[in-house]
Formats: C-alpha cells, sequence, structure tokens
C-alpha cells in the first residue's frame, strides 16, 4: 500500500490502475489526509491459468539443472 497525491492521481490513473490490479492497495491524499483508497474489485482481478505459458520456452539446456560450482560451498 502506498500514498499518493491527487495531482500524482489524476498524472498516473493508469499505472494506478495496473497496481490495483496487481493487488496493491493505493491511498489518494489531499495535503497531509488521506481521502480515498484505490482498489480492485474481485471481479476485476485476473484469474490464475494453469498452462498459460505453454510454448514460451523454446529451449532448454541440457546441463539446466546440473549444480552450479559457484555455490558448491553451500552444499550439505
Amino acid at each position: 500500500m502506498h500514498t499518493v497525491a491527487i495531482h500524482e492521481a489524476k498524472t498516473h490513473l493508469s499505472r494506478l490502475l495496473m497496481e490495483c490490479l496487481q493487488g496493491e492497495t493505493v491511498i489518494i491524499k489531499k495535503g497531509q489526509t488521506p481521502i480515498a483508497k484505490l482498489v480492485a474489485l474481485p471481479s476485476a482481478k485476473s484469474k490464475r491459468m494453469l498452462g498459460g505459458a505453454k510454448g514460451v520456452v523454446s529451449y532448454i539446456a541440457d546441463d539446466f539443472d546440473s549444480p552450479i560450482d559457484d555455490f558448491a560451498e553451500y552444499e550439505q
């Protein structure tokens, strides 16, 4: 949650709305007094979909899951 002045809210309304859709709450203040709270409606939040990135990864190296030499000292 963060606070913005009225002028900033008017100037950056689209950005603030996107933040709300990602779960952020924005408080709008006039001077030092909070006057409004901007939150997304539950129906406006996009639903998570399993498998939504299918086909995005086009290549995985053969040694993808090999131990990294830099972390050898942390192995147990």
